[in-house]
């Protein structure tokens, strides 16, 4: 890989002096060429800082790590997490099984789970329970908490609640308003470990007063029925999903209670025809592979160290949060997959917000700041909305930001001067629907995998969030004041919030 990496690095070289304007006038046809459609997903690359000799040699990169077998591997259920032993086939779950014999048995546990998720939410429809409490964090949280937030209309049966965070003000917003005669809780735990769900769960199992409406998702099924809640309320998990790929798995329960099973399996549909598309589409024409080649380029050639991505729909706010997950703990790795220090950099950091908001907080350092960050804009072309006027600004500031950020301005006053140069993919959804969110999703899932593929590091394993949890718990018996700490820092502290809180 380094060696491929300089030669990146040449091409960046000799690009230095080229700006996206001047890229632009000497190949308008770029704007067309440097686009792909999937279905109702839309790709435009055109404002990023290469040129055909430089994409040619992303591609070039890409046909030597063979990516599309790579991308056969993963769907087929080979054990792409290496350090764990394991497969991760979060496309059996939507759908898409490339033919081995695991695939397509992890296919048929996953139809089973949807068919007892069905029958739950029935179950459910047919009480008086008009409220859902999920209780998860991380991977169990912020891919149901986004879908839901985009897709869930104002007259669903239910209206789904997200408890996530430790703190003991989570809860008592959450549960604030709430009838618990008329709420039930979904506790989503891979493990069924996690301190946070337990704690929350806990919280919220007394406030219900009746274990009859507590239903849970989880591998570990001894775990959940030591907490109080029965096989039939349960939802299983596989050790072949990570957590922050799951949200198509009984982890999104929650979604299907909030948007209807219905719509949730158009979701699957929808990430299930992006699967196909990575796994049959030719490299020049794969929108994951242009995404992640791209991402390698930003990060590698260009020495990015952030990423913004910014959705121009309310709707997708949670977005940027999602992906941080998803792209961070996937990518934030320092060792090869032998082991080996690796010798470049690997994923930036991932942040952004909805716009229009963003204009007017961060946006200001995109434009001038001194360090140039790639964004991806996301935007919506048709409204489900009535209020057209709203919909034509917002597609209006999507489009001007981009042209700004790529463009620039020049000025006599330096303050008014804007460079320009700012690298930025546009990506574009025909409609906000489950189908074209699936795909959304999905595309980002698989240029996470194919950018660690062209790092060989491991995109499924997250031993980095261990040690923290560790050294927590290790440190709760010096908080109650049974033992010291060991870290003399940690010890000046504790003495701090003992003084304070006395």
């Amino acid at each position: 890989m380094a060696g491929l990496l300089e030669g990146l690095e040449a091409q960046a070289d000799r690009l230095s002096g080229t700006t996206l304007a001047a890229l632009l006038a000497a190949d308008p046809a770029r704007a067309g060429d440097f686009a792909l459609r999937c279905g109702p997903l839309y790709a435009n690359f055109a404002r990023q800082r290469y040129d055909r000799a430089a994409l040619d040699a992303l591609f070039a990169i890409a046909e030597r790590a063979d990516l599309a077998a790579a991308m056969r591997q993963l769907l087929a259920g080979e054990e792409v997490n290496a350090t764990e032993g394991r497969a991760a086939l979060h496309g059996a779950l939507r759908g898409t099984a490339a033919g081995s014999a695991f695939a397509l048995a992890a296919r048929a546990q996953a139809l089973s789970a949807q068919l007892r998720m069905r029958e739950l939410a029935e179950g459910l429809a047919a009480s008086d329970v008009t409220d859902i409490v999920s209780i998860g964090i991380g991977g169990s949280d912020l891919g149901p908490r986004l879908v839901v937030d985009a897709l869930a209309q104002p007259d669903a049966r239910f209206r789904v609640h997200f408890l996530s965070n430790v703190d003991g003000n989570a809860a008592q917003r959450v549960l604030a308003g709430l009838d618990p005669r008329r709420t039930a809780a979904i506790m989503i735990s891979k493990t069924f470990g996690t301190q946070e769900t337990l704690l929350n769960g806990g919280i919220v199992r007394a406030w219900l007063g009746d274990d009859a409406r507590l239903y849970a998702v989880s591998t570990n099924a001894g775990r959940v029925a030591d907490f109080g809640i029965p096989p039939e309320r349960t939802l299983p998990m596989w050790d072949w999903v990570g957590g922050r790929y799951s949200l198509w798995s009984a982890v999104g329960f929650p979604i299907a209670l909030a948007l209807g099973m219905d719509r949730f399996e158009a979701l699957l549909e929808g990430a299930a025809a992006l699967d196909a598309h990575a796994l049959a589409a030719p490299l020049r024409e794969n929108i994951p592979v242009w995404h992640a080649l791209t991402a390698i380029w930003n990060r590698n050639a260009l020495h990015a160290a952030t990423q913004a991505v910014l959705p121009y729909d309310e709707r997708l706010r949670l977005l940027p949060s999602y992906l941080q997950q998803l792209v961070m703990e996937s990518l934030g790795k320092q060792v090869a997959l032998d082991g080996s220090e690796i010798g470049w950099h690997t994923v930036p950091v991932w942040w952004g917000g909805a716009g229009t908001d963003t204009q007017h907080s961060f946006f200001q350092a995109l434009h001038q700041g001194t360090q140039v960050v790639p964004a991806d804009f996301i935007g919506v072309v048709r409204a489900d909305h009535p209020f057209a006027a709203n919909h034509a600004a917002l597609l209006a500031n999507l489009l001007a930001q981009t042209e700004a950020l790529a463009n620039g301005r020049d000025s006599e006053d330096p303050h008014r001067r804007y460079p320009g140069n700012r690298p930025s993919t546009l990506l574009l959804l025909d409609a906000l629907t489950p189908q074209s969110l699936g795909m959304l999703i999905a595309l980002y899932e698989h240029s996470v995998y194919l950018q660690s593929v062209l790092w060989g590091i491991n995109a499924f394993d997250q031993f980095g969030v261990e040690l923290g949890k560790q050294v927590a718990n290790a440190l709760l018996p010096a908080l109650r004041g049974e033992r010291e700490a060991d870290d003399p820092v940690t010890r000046a502290l504790l003495a701090e919030l003992r003084g304070s809180a006395s």
